[in-house]
């Protein structure tokens, strides 16, 4: 082999791998589950174990920031060059509850290594993501010949992710100078599968609200009073089916106002996907797909607008009839949103869309949760074809792009900082995130300590 910075990379990997998964076995074992109080202390034994892990690694400074709920640490390498960029790593140490009646072949916390792959929860979500960056590191300042990485590296891994992030925004606005950066790297998502490394591009927005409503004080009899008072059920159902028009786009008035549209070349992207609809709908375990006229499966989940009805309720639900009007019905909405769209001019959207649409006599209550941003970072972006550039050194293939169709709390940092957001992720859809038996490929996650260690050079070079 060649002596060259990505054999050397490679070589450095190689011969630190035992140790790496050692040490990832051991932070798997800390059943840091934010979800669940009796676990608070295991929350904060990760933080503090992966603090030291830092501060082991060569980090020279290492925090713990506190937060009303469950703590983050956040750790800080200055490049020797004093022009360099500042990158910032954001991922999470908390993890989603697991137990062995759950469906695990083996005990969720006790990692065990099987035909190339290690179970166990965090493997892939997110332990395993967050630690790939520590040999990454270390790996190129060895094939460098650097004491300092690149750029200026900064991380913040929080412990909340699992439990909706509640106080991940706060944490973000009240630190935001230590947290400045010119990129954000986001590892805490995927690629397409194992044989085809994707780069996610963007994340959809979120917007979600539970829309009461009231009509009698209590349930009365459908032939007494029945064609007479209004039926808040009917209103409902009338409500629900007025979301969507016959094309499948959202009904709601100025709801697609600002969409980012796809561009034809992130189009002609998404089709070199290796995408076989019969075996997507499998694992949606659906049989058809829906949507939004004049677009594709994967555009409608990745790149389009959405409102889905959550949930839905009311009247009598036990067996046989029950001949009443209902006093109450409800139903839960969410809205995903894209590229161009504002959470909060969506939820007046949507609020003035349902008032309009609630007939006399009927009284409403309409509550939104908090929201999240979309964040989309344009192909052509210097930073996003740096990841690219680095994932393509490290697995010797032509790197695809992927969207998410899910949400997550990056678009706070792209928000806050003013920062382009990046994805950089090894996960593959087999790993069965928040699943039984989630594992992470050992193969991919070595790719993953290749792609970071090529990744702080890429960056410097770009961002400069």
């Amino acid at each position: 082999m060649s002596d060259t910075p990505d054999s050397a990379v490679r070589t450095y990997t190689e011969q630190h791998r035992t140790a790496f998964l050692d040490d990832l076995a051991e932070w798997l074992r800390i059943p840091s589950v934010s979800a669940q109080p009796e676990h608070d202390k295991d929350v904060r034994r990760s933080a503090e174990w992966l603090s030291g892990k830092l501060a082991e690694t060569g980090f020279p400074v290492t925090e713990i920031w506190e937060t009303p709920g469950a703590p983050a640490v956040f750790a800080e390498w200055p490049s020797q060059d004093p022009d360099a960029s500042v990158v910032l790593v954001y991922g999470h140490h908390d993890v989603q509850p697991a137990a062995r009646e759950d469906g695990w072949s083996t005990d969720p916390f006790e990692p065990v290594i099987r035909d190339g792959r290690m179970y166990g929860r965090g493997a892939a979500d997110d332990k395993g993501q967050v630690f790939f960056h520590t040999l990454g590191v270390r790996a190129h300042l060895a094939a460098t010949g650097r004491t300092t990485p690149a750029v200026h590296l900064k991380l913040l891994i929080e412990g909340e992710e699992e439990s909706g992030s509640p106080h991940f925004r706060a944490l973000a606005e009240e630190r935001a100078a230590r947290l400045a950066a010119d990129a954000v790297i986001v590892s805490d998502t995927g690629m397409w599968d194992e044989n085809t490394p994707t780069v996610c591009t963007g994340m959809r927005g979120l917007a979600e609200c539970e829309i009461e409503l009231s009509g009698p004080g209590q349930d009365i009899h459908s032939g007494s009073f029945g064609g007479a008072v209004p039926n808040p059920a009917t209103a409902l159902a009338r409500l629900v089916a007025a979301l969507h028009d016959t094309e499948g786009r959202v009904a709601v008035p100025g709801f697609y106002d600002g969409v980012a549209e796809l561009t034809d070349t992130e189009r002609a992207l998404f089709a070199e996907l290796p995408f076989d609809e019969e075996t997507w709908l499998r694992t949606a375990a659906s049989h058809a797909t829906a949507g939004e006229a004049g677009y594709s499966t994967l555009e409608r989940v990745w790149a389009r607008p959405t409102a889905e009805v959550n949930g839905i309720g009311g009247g009598y639900q036990g067996a046989g009839s029950k001949t009443v009007i209902p006093s109450s019905a409800m139903v839960k909405l969410s809205f995903r949103l894209v590229a161009g769209q504002d959470p909060e001019r969506i939820q007046e959207a949507v609020r003035a869309w349902a008032e309009a649409r609630i007939p006399a006599g009927v009284r409403h209550r309409i509550t939104f949760s908090p929201a999240t941003r979309p964040c989309l970072t344009p192909l052509d972006h210097p930073a996003l074809q740096a990841v690219a550039r680095a994932m393509g050194r490290a697995f010797g293939k032509k790197i695809l792009f992927t969207r998410e169709g899910g949400s997550g709390p990056a678009a706070d940092l792209q928000d806050v900082l003013g920062a382009p957001v990046l994805f950089l992720g090894i996960s593959v859809p087999s790993d069965g995130w928040h699943g039984p038996d989630e594992k992470v490929e050992l193969d991919l996650l070595l790719k993953g300590v290749e792609t970071a260690a090529h990744l702080w050079s890429e960056l410097a070079d770009a961002l400069r």
